[in-house]
């Protein structure tokens, strides 16, 4: 199962929470992948609502740090379910470095990561193999590559993957298949390829296409952008945000030919599935309910036959194929949507005083 951006805070959102304990119940995954963005961590040290800024100091906000992750792990290691993780943009955006972050995860038993070098690059970059249920061989494998980071001097959070990190890539799968043979493989990162956007097409704006916002910005021009149909299918909810600096990952994986598609998230409203120039792009919108997204909010999940595993099969689930459409569930998605809680019970609230205080002046007006 891949959870994208739950975005979670040491304030945890109880009803993605709610969301994700149902769907692990209902599903049963032997994996967990999170796909980045995983804590919403330049916003730590915020109060409860606003962003003004509650606590102080490096150790409240390791403090919270630890509270926000453990709000979306625990459940899994109530259930028994291994996990392993990507970064975000956001993750890091605070006192902590990756690897004390990395740290924090690994505290967890059913954390998975490797620990033996010849699988990782970096503190978020990495591969993990998958075995036969006999052990025997490798049959397949996920590639987990960090694609955004902080400067913490600059205070600047950068988006690409390193040369070194592709360089990294293709020496181990060039060794792989010298030694075991070409390992099928999916390969999960946050932030979308910049070959990604060869899968749109623009269109009149009455078709319902969407603003590129990036050209709207630099030359003050509209134009309007929807899914090609003939190369890929799904919801396209915004322009996406890809990679700001192309570093020749995406030719690397095409003349690597054992990546059966690139998995991402971070916009959080896209959540497709295409082919461009032989390299299946498959992107997930987010779990989470605090920051924008629209009805597709939920997971994805793959299926991988160990017979033939580069024959995988993969879905999404929504919000709504999750809870249901019932009153209670739809109502909890009002409430905590979008991360505007504090005005919504709000509204609630002196709605509900206004009622009150009208039926009793109707009952005092009739008593009368």
């Amino acid at each position: 199962m891949q959870v994208s951006d739950p975005q979670d805070l040491s304030f945890a959102n109880h009803t993605m929470i709610a969301m994700l304990d149902k769907v692990y119940d209902q599903v049963k995954p032997d994996l967990v992948v999170f796909t980045g963005d995983n804590v919403l961590g330049n916003h730590l040290r915020d109060a409860r609502f606003g962003s003004k800024h509650t606590v102080k100091t490096d150790a409240g906000e390791k403090k919270r740090m630890i509270k926000a992750i453990d709000h979306i792990i625990a459940p899994l290691e109530k259930r028994g379910i291994p996990f392993v993780y990507i970064f975000g943009n956001h993750d890091d955006m605070n006192c902590l470095t990756k690897q004390e972050i990395a740290e924090i995860y690994s505290s967890y038993p059913n954390c998975i990561m490797p620990t033996e070098k010849e699988y990782i690059h970096e503190v978020g970059t990495c591969y993990i193999p998958l075995f036969s249920s006999d052990k025997t061989k490798e049959i397949f494998r996920f590639w987990l590559f960090d694609s955004a980071w902080q400067d913490k001097q600059e205070k600047k959070t950068y988006s690409y993957v390193t040369e070194e990190a592709v360089a990294w890539f293709r020496k181990v799968s060039t060794k792989t298949k010298e030694t075991v043979g070409a390992i099928p493989g999916l390969f999960f990162i946050h932030i979308p390829l910049p070959e990604q956007a060869n899968l749109l097409e623009e269109c009149p704006p009455y078709v319902g296409g969407v603003i590129d916002h990036h050209l709207y910005g630099e030359t003050k021009e509209k134009k309007f952008y929807r899914l090609n149909p003939h190369l890929a299918s799904g919801d396209l909810g915004e322009f996406p945000c890809m990679l700001e600096k192309n570093t020749g990952l995406f030719d690397a994986i095409k003349e690597d030919g054992t990546i059966q598609a690139v998995v991402a998230g971070h916009d959080h409203t896209n959540c497709f599935d295409g082919t461009w120039n032989g390299v299946r792009m498959i992107q997930t919108a987010c779990a989470s309910l605090r920051c924008y997204g629209v009805k597709n909010r939920g997971v994805r999940i793959f299926e991988l036959d160990e017979k033939n595993p580069a024959d995988f099969k993969t879905y999404h689930l929504t919000y709504d194929n999750i809870m249901g459409n019932g009153v209670w569930a739809q109502l909890r998605y009002l409430l905590d949507a979008d991360g505007l809680q504090k005005y919504k019970y709000s509204l609630l609230g002196a709605t509900a005083v206004a009622l009150i205080g009208t039926t009793a002046a109707v009952i005092r007006k009739i008593t009368k």
